[in-house]
């Protein structure tokens, strides 16, 4: 079956899945993408490591690639002041054209 009504089905077959069937349905996903190998591979290295380290849970984060010690917020009000500065570095160079075109010393296609 396929279109909508097989996902119906899906969905109502999902719906009466048992609580085991869902976790083991969600276990190979993670599996399929990935996950567990990646997560083994970092505790394992963080079971090798010689030294742990103070916070585990910032090495797992590193190793994972992910940021540590970054201000979110921050980032995202400096992203929002770089914007509206570009916003107005433009408006600025469009009205600098215009004038450079209307003085003659520039034409449209430069």
């Amino acid at each position: 079956m396929s279109g909508p009504g097989a996902a119906i089905v899906g969905a109502a077959t999902a719906a009466f899945q048992s609580p085991d069937q869902k976790k083991e349905e969600f276990r190979r996903y993670l599996e399929r993408s990935g996950v567990i190998d990646a997560l083994t591979k970092v505790l394992v290295g963080l079971y090798e490591e010689p030294e742990k380290p103070a916070n585990a849970l910032d090495f797992i984060k590193m190793t994972l690639g992910a940021p540590t010690g970054v201000d979110v917020d921050a980032l995202k009000d400096e992203n929002s002041q770089l914007r509206s500065k570009t916003n107005e570095l433009e408006t600025q160079l469009a009205e600098a054209k215009q004038k450079l075109e209307e003085s003659g010393l520039i034409t449209k296609e430069d």
